[in-house]
């Protein structure tokens, strides 16, 4: 399961059943759960933790020091979920000195080719991102969202559950949850329908999320009063509540 030409630290700890390629390096202070597999010429280093059943294949680099001409070499940490798949090329690294210090990715993303996860990003379960796909530090990917390939998020950007992006969008702003986004800049291009369907969404809730899409971005209203019609009684749908918390809670604005 461990190849006699990778170099693996003494004082890392690997679980049960995980397997490291050849000419992979794992430094001293990583944590490898059960049933993970380490692809050959894979490097591992920083505090990272890595949970049950992942899948890194070859040339990928995690927990590498951030991106950050101000990061000073404090001890700030990766963690990785379970159930991911993380593919060639991919570059994901740990935390700078800001805030909590800590880059996070949760259960089942998938990172095809050349993904890079910058320092403080906090990604959250079932996400995928299509090759070459880039997050500036401090960006929140929601659940179940979709990155197209070449995608770019500026820094400290929110990208709302369930979205997805068209091939090399760039996000310069919050990208609400449920909606379909493209181009340079991005746009808004209705609710991701076909993606909500798939995730047995009601039509009930799609049908409210449609209407809720139509207030904020074809009504002509400011932002602030679309929120607050958002907020009325007469929205059946918790989904529809999600999207208002969203837009309330947005610093950098929202794509519109």
């Amino acid at each position: 399961m461990i190849d006699d030409r990778a170099v693996i630290a003494a004082g890392a700890r690997l679980g049960a059943n995980v397997s490291v390629g050849p000419y992979s390096v794992i430094d001293e202070n990583v944590v490898i759960g059960d049933g993970t597999a380490v692809g050959p010429h894979v490097v591992i280093t920083g505090r990272t933790t890595i949970g049950r059943d992942n899948r890194l294949f070859q040339f990928c680099s995690i927990g590498e020091a951030p991106q950050h001409l101000a990061y000073a070499g404090a001890d700030t940490r990766l963690e990785i979920g379970n159930g991911n798949i993380i593919r060639e090329y991919c570059t994901i690294n740990r935390g700078s000195e800001e805030k909590e210090g800590v880059t996070r990715l949760g259960d089942n993303n998938f990172l095809m080719a050349y993904v890079h996860i910058a320092h403080d990003c906090q990604l959250g379960d079932n996400t995928i991102f299509a090759n070459c796909a880039s997050l500036a530090g401090h960006v929140t990917v929601g659940d179940y969202a979709v990155l197209g390939g070449f995608s770019l998020v500026h820094q400290y950007c929110r990208i709302g559950a369930h979205c997805i992006t068209g091939i090399g969008t760039v996000c310069l702003q919050d990208v609400p949850p449920y909606i379909m986004v493209a181009g340079n800049r991005a746009e808004p291009h209705g609710i991701n329908v076909k993606g909500l369907r798939k995730r047995s969404f009601s039509s009930h809730d799609i049908s409210e999320l449609k209407q809720a899409y139509k207030l904020v971005y074809r009504s002509n209203l400011p932002l602030k009063e679309s929120i607050s019609r958002l907020d009325a009684d007469e929205w059946q749908s918790p989904e529809v509540r999600k999207l208002a918390q969203f837009l309330k809670n947005t610093h950098r604005g929202i794509v519109r």
